[in-house]
């Protein structure tokens, strides 16, 4: 099956500092991708380079096999690639639903002249668009809180509220950057149930989680960055035993490693 996301020795360097080093990723169609490591690793910004809000100092990007590489965040976002932010960027002074909205400007095609004028296309495109807000609020369990303002919902609503507002167009690449972080355990194991029925949809996820729990309970696949660099790659079970993942995670040697290899995926837990 070919990739839907290849990304070929990916670099990004930030003076002296090698955020991402030469990175090979390939994503799969219709899975849940994740991408963890110790603090510092690179995920985000891989991401970020991902997405477009960082550019490449070398290496190549394609998705849909086309050449994003150059490619703006704006013209990524129309082609199908959707993103959350590890720290939430909502319009706080808007409606829940106008901040989902807002997840569907680039396929508006009402100019200036309709909206100033309200014409009938205007107003009829304006509904489609509220409507299917309104089935993502609903999708992700926010739809009693549509006329409130973003700002005044519980932290971990504010979380779901920006899924919906990356998944009310459809994107065939959804970006998660730690949607977890901050979130009790129980607004976890609804972030669980809601990943796998983003999954459901078909749409496919790369996720960047700390949270080990939600990484494998949702990944199909997971690669390990390590210092900006592939570490490991492979299935969550693979990931569990790997023994250069449990020791970049833990810091400790070959002996600590034998101690713990009974289980190695709540070594993995407790040091993330």
């Amino acid at each position: 099956m070919a990739a839907l996301l290849a990304i070929a020795a990916l670099s990004r360097r930030f003076g002296g500092l090698v955020a991402v080093d030469r990175v090979d990723l390939d994503i799969l169609p219709g899975i849940v991708h994740g991408l963890i490591g110790p603090n510092g690793a690179g995920k985000t910004t891989a991401l970020n380079l991902i997405s477009g809000h960082l550019a490449t100092s070398s290496g190549r990007i394609t998705f849909a096999d086309k050449d994003i590489t150059r490619l703006t965040s704006e013209r990524r976002a129309a082609a199908g690639i959707r993103r959350t932010f590890q720290n939430l960027k909502l319009f706080r002074d808007m409606s829940v639903i106008e901040n989902v909205m807002v997840g569907l400007h680039t396929q508006s095609r009402c100019d200036v002249f309709r909206s100033l004028l309200r014409t009938p296309f205007q107003r009829r495109e304006e509904a489609e668009i509220r409507r299917r807000a309104r089935e993502a609020l609903d999708f992700v369990g926010l739809a009693d809180a549509a006329g409130q303002m973003a700002g005044s919902l519980p932290y971990g609503h504010q979380r779901l509220l920006e899924i919906a507002r990356a998944c009310v167009a459809q994107p065939r690449l959804l970006l998660l950057d730690e949607p977890a972080a901050g979130l009790s355990g129980g607004e976890s194991r609804r972030l669980i149930d809601l990943i796998r029925s983003i999954r459901s949809t078909g749409m496919t996820i790369l996720l960047v989680e700390h949270h080990m729990d939600v990484v494998m309970a949702t990944c199909d696949r997971i690669t390990v960055l390590n210092y900006g660099r592939r570490l490991a790659d492979g299935s969550p079970a693979e990931i569990r035993r790997h023994p250069e993942v449990i020791k970049a995670y833990l810091g400790k040697g070959t002996a600590d490693l034998r101690a713990r290899r009974a289980q190695p995926g709540e070594a993995i837990r407790a040091a993330s």
